[in-house]
């Protein structure tokens, strides 16, 4: 008797004991198939594909969704150029901590959701939303580019294209892996919950955009343009191409848009294939100009229009947003790496008319030579010839010199969808390498296995 009573005493105890453990197992069971979930949920719209050797990332559903898929499936690349990114900025003399003071300025102006898709990138990503909101204001500080549009007569159908050449080092890379920002290049395809979908080139981590096309046929790139007319209070270029991309149906809307709550100084090409024309725009704090072709802007001396053409460099044309720029207007009466200096305020960058001038000599002469001719492939070589020199020479010289490496460039015809894109690897520009064919539409219309 005793003997069974010890026995039915040992059992209690022996439950007593296991019940905590079988329900604490119930709940750690019961949060990871939570967390599970949580994950299934943000990621079942989203994949990351590869295509004649480039890399697609397709994000579907809320911004802090297309935020979650980014951040998980890209995690090394983008915590990679983050530390790229620190180590770079510090070689260039901002401070981390500069940046994020910028940042918090800028912050309240900027559209919730694009908080929340970085909110998103940073959950997925194991990086903070300070960390990837730093790093993706910090680099529009500073980023060079050049950009045109051509339809109408300027063109072999009549239809648009447009044309940009994303200039920024190519050198940079993560101490840590060795890994190049230009290696972790990708296509973005977006399909926003009630926004438009898109397609942009950009880098692991960034929700910002320089430049791309929407499915409403319209294109959008974003050229620096330094002046001393600077805020911080307003929105950060790159999320102003963002929500082009997003948010814009036609020329009207994406002119609103980069025209309004303004920051440092900026060139845009932004277009419209729907009907088709391009606009060249022209941004500081406070002032903005924005003109097609025949603007008596474009013909001021020793600037020239082309018919059913804009174009720009880094460097204003207007005479009143030039007037914030230079102190004289007329680059063209100064010798090359003779122009007066002038140091910018935000980026504490000497900045000087004369390369820009001859940018714009180069990308003028280029389309020049084929003028009536241009379609996707003409337009895409143009773009390539510019930037090996055999446009203008003068431009040539300032390559070598390193003034302008170019990670990708892009032309596409936002009223066919088609675009064509060349991405640099570590050692050669985007210009060197081979360009990839796609169609926006075709890309949206893909499905993941």
């Amino acid at each position: 008797m005793n003997k069974k009573i010890s026995a039915l005493f040992l059992s209690l105890i022996l439950l007593i004991f296991m019940i905590p453990i079988t329900i604490s197992s119930g709940i750690i069971q019961n949060v990871e198939k939570k967390l599970m979930l949580k994950t299934i949920n943000h990621l079942s719209e989203g994949w990351l594909e590869e295509r004649d050797g480039i890399k697609i990332l397709h994000l579907n559903g809320s911004n802090y969704d297309m935020g979650y898929q980014h951040g998980i499936l890209l995690k090394n690349e983008i915590n990679a150029n983050f530390r790229a990114f620190c180590n770079w900025i510090i070689e260039r003399g901002f401070s981390y901590e500069e940046l994020t003071e910028k940042w918090n300025i800028m912050k309240p102006y900027l559209p919730q959701c694009y908080i929340e898709e970085m909110e998103g990138v940073a959950d997925g990503s194991g990086l903070s939303l300070e960390n990837i909101s730093v790093y993706n204001v910090g680099f529009y500080l500073i980023v060079n580019c050049g950009s045109f549009a051509a339809w109408g007569p300027a063109t072999i159908d009549g239809k648009l294209y447009h044309a940009r050449s994303h200039d920024f080092p190519i050198e940079i890379k993560d101490p840590e892996t060795g890994t190049y920002l230009v290696e972790t290049q990708i296509l973005i395809v977006r399909k926003p919950t009630g926004l438009f979908s898109s397609i942009s080139p950009s880098e692991a981590g960034m929700v910002t955009a320089s430049d791309g096309i929407n499915d409403k046929a319209i294109a959008t790139g974003m050229l620096s343009s330094w002046t001393d007319e600077e805020t911080m209070h307003g929105i950060e270029v790159g999320f102003k191409m963002r929500m082009v991309l997003d948010t814009a149906s036609n020329i009207t809307d994406a002119l609103n848009i980069i025209t309004s709550n303004k920051t440092l100084g900026y060139n845009f090409i932004v277009s419209d294939g729907k009907i088709p024309i391009g606009y060249a725009v022209e941004t500081t704090a406070n002032l903005s100009y924005a003109g097609t072709w025949d603007n008596p802007t474009e013909s001021t001396h020793p600037f020239w229009k082309i018919d059913y053409v804009v174009r720009r460099s880094n460097m204003f044309i207007n005479t009143t947003t030039a007037n914030t720029q230079r102190k004289q207007y007329d680059p063209s009466i100064f010798p090359l790496f003779t122009m007066l200096f002038k140091k910018n305020q935000m980026s504490g960058t000497s900045i000087s008319a004369a390369g820009p001038w001859v940018h714009y000599m180069a990308i003028s002469k280029g389309i020049e030579s084929e003028w009536g001719k241009l379609d996707l492939n003409k337009t895409m070589n143009v773009l390539r010839k510019i930037y090996f020199g055999r446009t203008d020479i003068r431009f040539f010289i300032l390559h070598l010199l390193g003034g302008h490496k170019t990670p990708y460039q892009l032309v596409s015809c936002p009223e066919t969808g088609e675009f064509v894109v060349s991405f640099a690897t570590r050692y050669k520009n985007a210009y060197e390498n081979p360009t990839h064919y796609f169609n926006l539409f075709e890309l949206l219309e893909s499905y993941h296995s």
